[in-house]
């Protein structure tokens, strides 16, 4: 079944493998176009240099008007990171915008926790 959400989220998948953001991958789960892997890579001279930090995000039908559920699978010590691996950022909360793709929020994340 074709819904909104899912053709958006085609949408993000194709945009994502045309043109991937650097130190950033993602991709749908096993033909389960709502539920995304996703990969950080650390960037040169950081103290994250040579990491690979996993994420899950899970969409919802009302995507792209509700934002995602987005943790980190990998664990993380910093502190806009909850025990659980869940983010606290302003766009997966309460600065959610349709306009951000699934490119756009792993970037977000990136530069957030300064990965």
């Amino acid at each position: 079944m074709s819904t909104p959400a899912r053709k958006r989220l085609m949408r993000d998948f194709k945009r994502l493998q045309q043109d991937p953001p650097a130190g950033i991958s993602g991709a749908p789960q096993d033909n389960n176009i709502m539920l995304w892997n996703a990969v950080i890579f650390g960037p040169d001279d950081t103290p994250w240099d040579g990491g690979t930090f996993k994420l899950i995000l899970q969409f919802a039908e009302d995507y792209p008007n509700k934002p995602p559920t987005v943790r980190f699978v990998s664990r993380m010590f910093h502190p806009n990171i909850y025990a659980d691996g869940s983010i606290c950022l302003d766009i997966l909360q309460n600065q959610w915008s349709p306009i951000y793709d699934v490119a756009a929020i792993l970037t977000s994340i990136q530069v957030h926790i300064n990965l």
